[in-house]
């Protein structure tokens, strides 16, 4: 892996490997579709997140590989004197190099692109299943301040 971690914004020729991350764990493997062809929806997903200009879906890149992912998104409010916030969700790194801080370095740029666009928060949320997840952000700074509730509509 080349040393030098690069972060752009994804292309329709990182869906592959997007997916491939988000399929790659217990829960991800439950509900993504990563065979070739990928599925038309993730390519209707990525256009719409694309002409979106209040989302940014990210890629970390070493070299030629995408080793990680993020989805950025800006959210006006009104509550807090009309304070925007960034939500940082859909977070994923390759299996191949986890453990060696691409995640914390992804996390770093994605607060720097909020505090960039005047926000003065960034959330996000985690599964409960996923503790390793949550002590990792909070070994970053993020406090579990709130209870997240969640309403499937499928």
């Amino acid at each position: 892996m080349d040393s030098a971690v690069r972060f752009r914004r994804a292309t329709v020729h990182d869906l592959p490997a997007i997916v491939q991350m988000l399929a790659d764990d217990a829960l991800g493997a439950t509900r993504e579709h990563a065979e070739t062809p990928l599925p038309q929806s993730y390519y209707d997903a990525f256009a719409a997140i694309d002409r979106d200009p209040n989302i940014e879906l990210i890629v970390a890149e070493s070299g030629r590989d995408v080793i990680g992912t993020v989805q950025l998104t800006y959210l006006p409010g009104l509550s807090r004197q009309g304070m925007w916030r960034a939500l940082i969700e859909a977070v994923r790194v390759a299996s191949s190099v986890r453990g060696q801080g691409i995640g914390a370095l992804m996390i770093q740029d994605t607060i720097a692109r909020a505090r960039s666009r005047g926000c003065g928060l960034v959330q996000l949320t985690s599964d409960k299943s996923r503790e390793d997840a949550q002590r990792f952000y909070e070994r970053l700074g993020f406090k579990r301040t709130h209870v997240g509730m969640k309403l499937s509509l499928q």
